[in-house]
């Protein structure tokens, strides 16, 4: 099963809802990917509003 993506939160997922807002509207159209590791120090973090360390996808369609 290939990585899908919550189109809420852009969080990059393997199951069938996301764990962090519970939403089931994936997408497996996405590209660009940042993993943030610290999201209370991280700048990039803040700017895409991550507030759990994961992997999130950039771009969402």
């Amino acid at each position: 099963m290939s990585d899908q993506v919550c189109r809420e939160c852009h969080r990059i997922i393997s199951g069938q809802t996301c764990p962090i807002c519970g939403s089931s509207n994936l997408s497996a159209d996405w590209s660009g990917m940042v993993i943030v590791i610290d999201p209370e120090r991280s700048e990039i973090a803040k700017k895409i509003d991550v507030k759990v360390a994961d992997k999130y996808a950039l771009k969402v369609r």
